[in-house]
Parts: structure tokens; sequence; C-alpha cells
């Protein structure tokens, strides 16, 4: 497994297993896409024998981002990254990549000297799944918010980073 920077030439692959996922997150098309990754901080890709097979988004603050979760932790913590999406491959699962590809963020976030790491994930309808990798990872629940026009539920997570 390979855990490198995303490049233009992975965004059909980003899209598809976006769409793969949509049910936990927003839709994306290309366009949003390209506006995501100019804006990103850290937007890596998991890659094995040339596929990729999960990938991620975070964000610094300051960004020009328009996410109603980007927005609350803007309001409330800085400096920070935030985890706007990660996405494994279903065929992936169980393989540790979710785990690589976070472990690449924190560790982005140590080297730039960022105390939180910042995301969240739905609650209604529950995705005990992400629950449980969260909490592993040292996420605690710092708030809740309706999104999707009040159609879901989000528990809106922070992880202390341990900084020298």
């Amino acid at each position: 497994m390979i855990l490198r920077p995303a490049v233009r030439n992975d965004h059909d692959a980003i899209l598809a297993l976006n769409e793969e996922s949509v049910r936990f997150l927003s839709p994306m098309d290309q366009a949003r896409l390209l506006a995501l990754d100019a804006e990103a901080a850290w937007h890596h890709v998991v890659e094995r024998e040339g596929e990729v097979l999960g990938f991620v988004l975070a964000f610094r603050e300051g960004a020009n981002y328009d996410s109603i979760n980007y927005r609350w932790f803007t309001e409330r913590y800085a400096p920070f990254l935030y985890i706007d999406r990660v996405v494994v491959s279903g065929a992936a699962q169980g393989m540790g990549l979710g785990k690589l590809l976070y472990g690449g963020v924190f560790a982005y976030a140590k080297q730039h000297q960022l105390p939180w790491v910042t995301c969240e994930y739905d609650i209604d309808p529950p995705n005990p799944a992400s629950e449980r990798f969260h909490v592993g990872f040292g996420f605690t629940e710092v708030g809740r918010q309706a999104v999707a026009n009040g159609k879901k539920w989000v528990s809106l997570q922070a992880a202390k980073i341990a900084l020298p």
C-alpha cells in the first residue's frame, strides 16, 4: 500500500469512491472536487498496484470552504485540521486503509503544530463503525448538529494532538 498526495489523474477514482459512500457523505462532482482539492491542506490517496482504494480530504482553518460542519469548527477552534471526508473502497474494507489515511492526517497535524484534528460522523442515521473507528483515534464529541436540511444529525468530534 502506498499513501501519497492525490493528483489530477486520481480524480475519476476519487469521484467513484465518493459515490460509493455518498450515503455518509455529500455528493461531489468534478467541479466540486477541483474546488476542494484547491483548498485542501492534505489531500491524499492510498493505492495498491496503481489502483486508488481510498482517499482523505482535510482542511486548515481559513480555507474557503462552505461546509456547515467546517464552519462550526472555525467558530470554536484555531488552529485545527478538519477531516472533511475519508473514503475506503468497500472491497478494501478491513485492510487498515482508514488507519493509514488517518495516521497521515495526524502526522501532518503534528508536523504543522496543529493542536486539534476535527471531524464529524453520522449519528442519525447511525454509523457505529465510524464511531468505533474515531474513538480509537482519541476523538471525543464536542457538539451535535442537524445537516442535510434536517435529514441527518452528526456528532462533531475533536482529537487533541500532543505537541512538544
